[in-house]
């Protein structure tokens, strides 16, 4: 009888265990083969001719390249930065049990439910001189007022970070508020009674003590960031000319449209190194606590 129970207990971990491996393998399998093939002159088809590290020479000699990374640089920053603090007063907002909760946060949330390849048309509608924001402002009584930074080189990567910080801040609101849900309502009563502000509350034992949920939304927008594809294509195409140009198209534009493999692996290759940057900490300081 205890046998079978045992078996019982382990049939969904054993059933489970073979597709993590296969999982493993794959994307393990998937990232050597790549490594691999940016130390080739392959294009079309991958060869085993080794040239070293020169598609990575040519890679950042590529001002498109180069271009890319001065944009991604600008929108992790920025991305990040918008989406934690809106999504952090959002989740305040909220905490304080205001009158339809669940239709709010059903509200904050469900941008991030969303498709971008579908809600960045409407996005680009809305940002087109003209149309959309321009528009409604004029129409409201100013007659001068311009919004074109969607076609405007220097401010084009500012609009994606604008539609994407829409999107995810909903996200972060839930993942805070979550948090903040957590914390012992006798913090909030002795900070009350000895007269401490609001304000000194958050900043001094509150944020502090949301520091795992904070680390975790951290790593979920620097990942999203790094891997920006979706919305620029949806929104922009790169454009105008190559100014809102990023990293993931920049491979997919050179992996599909000028087969040339090597050079998309070798920049898959360097688009992997921040994520491991990002996430080798994260790791280690949780294996830490652990033990």
């Amino acid at each position: 009888m205890k046998l079978k129970r045992l078996t019982r207990r382990l049939s969904p971990i054993a059933a489970i265990v073979p597709m993590a491996l296969v999982t493993l393998v794959a994307y393990l399998g998937a990232t050597l083969w790549s490594i691999k093939v940016s130390f080739s002159n392959s294009r079309t088809m991958p060869t085993d001719t080794f040239v070293g590290i020169a598609q990575y020479v040519k890679l950042f000699e590529n001002d498109r390249w180069m271009l890319s990374i001065e944009n991604i640089a600008i929108y992790t920053v920025l991305f990040i930065l918008i989406s934690m603090l809106l999504g952090f007063l959002l989740a305040v907002f909220i905490d304080q049990k205001v009158m339809a909760e669940g239709v709010l946060r059903t509200v904050f949330l469900y941008p991030y439910a969303m498709s971008f390849v579908a809600t960045g048309l409407i996005w680009q509608w809305m940002l087109t001189p003209g149309i959309g924001i321009e528009y409604a402002v004029r129409q409201m009584g100013f007659p001068d007022f311009t919004f074109d930074w969607i076609i405007d080189q220097d401010k084009v990567i500012y609009t994606i970070v604008i539609a994407t910080v829409w999107q995810t801040a909903g996200l972060v609101m839930a993942l805070l508020l979550a948090a903040l849900r957590g914390i012992d309502e006798e913090i909030w009563k002795a900070a009350r009674l000895d007269g401490i502000p609001v304000w000194r509350v958050y900043v001094s034992i509150v944020i502090p003590m949301l520091a795992p949920a904070i680390a975790t939304v951290f790593l979920l927008l620097s990942t999203a960031s790094i891997k920006l594809f979706d919305s620029v294509v949806a929104m922009t195409q790169g454009g105008p000319g190559t100014a809102s140009e990023v990293p993931a198209k920049f491979i997919m534009d050179h992996l599909f449209g000028r087969a040339n493999i090597a050079l998309a692996s070798a920049g898959a290759v360097m688009l992997l190194v921040p994520v491991i940057v990002i996430l080798a900490p994260y790791v280690y300081a949780r294996s830490r606590r652990k033990h």
